[in-house]
């Protein structure tokens, strides 16, 4: 017997929708029961950002740094950096450290200059790097950060998420809905998004593997 040869299965968002509404026993039959859903896939959605790292939203960028400048202000759907470096003229990178607002804060002399080696991430609706030293040439920071989750938009839309996911999201959102439309389900649903979620998640992790050198030393007496 013959396969389908194909692997491009997805969900729209409507048929996200019925699928967790059909989990809640109940069925999507007016528009404000679409809207109402879709209010909640897309709270679901900044509740995912909360959890941890999601590796499908992992980007690169840059920013080009100009001498005495400090602070740049980066988009506005960054949720967090990863790794940094600093870029010279000569296509040399040099790992940047990050150090807390308390630790900039304390730093004695902001402006002073020099090749930066260190930098501060402000978590603002507006999110800004700031850099230290003061930037005393024009280098390029190149780093890894995480996006915000596209919203669920328009019900023909597929949602930004891979397929692993669809199983997570369609239980996730069924949880939801329970919330506001079938209380005695509340519980199941819970217990099945939270296993979807972390079978979700395991199979999101970086599969590269760990390696530990130990650091062996002496004490003379």
């Amino acid at each position: 017997m013959a396969t389908s040869s194909s692997r491009d299965f997805d969900l729209d968002v409507a048929e996200i929708i019925e699928e967790a509404y059909e989990r809640c026993g109940l069925e999507m039959k007016t528009g404000y029961d679409a809207k109402t859903a879709r209010r909640s896939l897309n709270l679901m959605f900044a509740e995912w950002a909360n959890r941890g790292l999601n590796m499908w939203t992992v980007n690169q960028g840059t920013v080009s740094v100009t001498s005495g400048t400090a602070s740049y202000d980066l988009a506005n759907d960054y949720v967090d950096l990863l790794e940094v470096v600093l870029r010279n003229s000569s296509s040399v990178d040099f790992t940047l450290t990050q150090m807390s607002r308390s630790e900039y804060l304390t730093i004695p002399n902001k402006a002073t200059t020099g090749q930066p080696s260190q930098y501060y991430f402000n978590r603002q609706v507006t999110p800004t790097i700031t850099l230290w030293a003061t930037p005393d040439a024009s280098y390029t920071l190149v780093y890894y950060y995480v996006r915000r989750i596209q919203d669920a938009d328009t019900l023909v839309n597929t949602t930004d998420a891979p397929f692993r996911f669809l199983p997570c999201m369609v239980a996730g959102l069924a949880y939801y809905l329970a919330i506001k439309k079938a209380p005695d389900r509340i519980q199941i649903l819970k217990t099945l998004y939270e296993e979807e979620f972390q079978r979700a998640a395991a199979e999101d992790a970086n599969s590269t593997p760990l390696k530990l050198t130990p650091n062996i030393s002496y004490l003379s007496t």
